[in-house]
């Protein structure tokens, strides 16, 4: 059995790198692919943008397709965030994409709600790990999956001066600041005892996956 996962930017690839071991068995093994953006789903499933620039949503109807034609046991999951998108209709968008591929991959789309960094403070014994002096005011009253503007409140618990200080350094730091949260955060997380619903149903895909080994 193996898994492939397709995540949209190298601060879910790192988290993944971390939490995917302690989901699954050892016999199952896994890539995990990191795109450079999230994107959007086209209209008429043909790309708009080019192959080097590694959108995943852009090139999610390709890759599912040339996916339909490999081997029995391998399974696709897409993780990525739902930011300001509708849900509903952004399973109905993945659901058209799959429904256009002959054969189908076995595929299931994981989404953080609002950002991974919600699967982050659903743990916030993890994130007092990684960092001791984590604003407890800031920690305290966010809401599990709630459309917050996450990361943004994970900066401003954990980040010094917050997130208008991290602002400040550019988007280019952003991306840094996620990424070593990832690193710093998942090493720390219980994946059994987490509060975040969308890492409950990501949880959930993976043990399902692990019990077809029995």
């Amino acid at each position: 059995m193996h898994i492939e996962f397709l995540v949209e930017d190298q601060s879910g690839k790192r988290a993944l790198e971390i939490l995917v071991p302690k989901l699954i068995k050892d016999e199952i093994t896994h890539r995990i692919h990191s795109y450079k953006g999230i994107g959007h789903i086209p209209k008429d499933l043909y790309p708009k943008s080019d192959a080097s620039k590694r959108i995943l949503l852009d090139r999610l109807p390709q890759l599912l397709k040339g996916y339909g034609s490999v081997q029995a046991g391998w399974y696709i999951v897409v993780v990525c965030d739902l930011d300001d998108r509708d849900k509903h209709q952004f399973l109905s968008e993945f659901n058209r994409i799959l429904d256009a591929c002959n054969p189908k991959p076995e595929t299931c789309l994981c989404l953080a709600i609002e950002e991974i960094e919600a699967w982050y403070l659903g743990d916030l014994a993890a994130v007092r790990k990684a960092y001791p002096f984590a604003k407890n005011t800031v920690l305290n009253d966010y809401e599990n999956d709630s459309i917050c503007g996450t990361w943004e409140l994970l900066a401003d618990a954990v980040y010094k001066g917050g997130c208008k200080s991290l602002l400040k350094k550019g988007w280019q730091a952003v991306g840094v600041q996620k990424s070593i949260w990832a690193e710093t955060i998942s090493q720390h997380m219980n994946v059994d005892c987490n509060l975040s619903p969308s890492f409950q149903f990501f949880n959930s895909i993976m043990r399902s996956i692990a019990a077809l080994t029995v």
